[in-house]
C-alpha cells in the first residue's frame, strides 16, 4: 500500500507541483497478510522497460503454466520469443483476449501474430462480449502480475504504468 501511495504522491507532485508528504498523507500501515507483494512502476522516464523485463523474467522461469489476460496483445519480438520458448519447454501458455476489441485496429494488428504462437504450442482463447479490460499474468499458480499495463509496445515503453506483483505458494493448488 505504501508503494502505491508513494507513486501517487510522486505523480501528483510532477503534475501539480504540490508535495504530499508527512503523516497526513502517509499514515502508519500494518501488514495485511502473508502474501509477498510489491508495486512495479514503469514509464518512459526513470523506470524505462521495467515491466517488460519483469514479463520476460517471469516467462523465463515458468515451469508449468502461464496465463495471460489482456485487452491489447501486440508482443514485440522478444516477448513473442519468450512465449514460444516457454511453450517449447512444456509450459502451458494460455493467452486470453477479447473476441471483439474496442479498438478494431489493435485486433487487426494482433491476429497475424497468433499463427506463430499457435504453431509452437501457445493457446489463444477469445472471450465473448462485453469487452474485458482486465490485465493479468499468472505463472505456475503462485505468482501474479496485475495492474494497468497491456501487452503492447505503447504500454510497455511509452506509458506510465503501475502493476502489482504477488507471490504466494500457499494459494497454489496441490500438484
Amino acid at each position: 500500500m505504501t508503494h502505491l501511495q508513494e507513486v501517487f504522491a510522486d505523480d501528483w507532485l510532477f503534475t501539480t507541483g504540490e508535495s504530499l508528504r508527512g503523516d497526513p498523507w502517509f499514515p502508519k500501515t500494518e501488514s495485511a497478510g502473508p502474501v509477498l507483494a510489491r508495486g512495479v512502476t514503469d514509464g518512459p522516464d526513470e523506470n524505462f522497460e521495467k515491466l517488460l523485463w519483469t514479463l520476460l523474467g517471469a516467462l523465463a522461469i515458468a515451469r508449468r503454466s502461464v496465463r495471460i489476460v489482456t485487452p491489447y496483445f501486440l508482443p514485440d519480438p522478444a516477448v513473442e520469443a519468450a512465449l514460444i520458448l516457454a511453450a517449447m519447454r512444456g509450459v502451458q501458455v494460455d493467452i486470453i483476449l477479447p473476441a471483439r476489441n474496442n479498438l478494431p485496429f489493435v485486433m487487426w494488428a494482433s491476429r497475424p501474430m497468433w499463427a506463430q504462437l499457435l504453431q509452437h504450442g501457445c493457446r489463444i482463447w477469445l472471450t465473448p462480449p462485453p469487452f474485458d479490460h482486465s490485465k493479468l499474468m499468472l505463472v505456475d499458480d503462485c505468482w501474479v502480475l496485475l495492474g494497468s499495463a497491456n501487452w503492447d509496445p505503447r504500454s510497455l515503453r511509452l506509458n506510465f504504468e503501475f502493476n502489482l506483483e504477488c507471490y504466494d505458494t500457499e494459494t497454489r493448488p496441490a500438484a
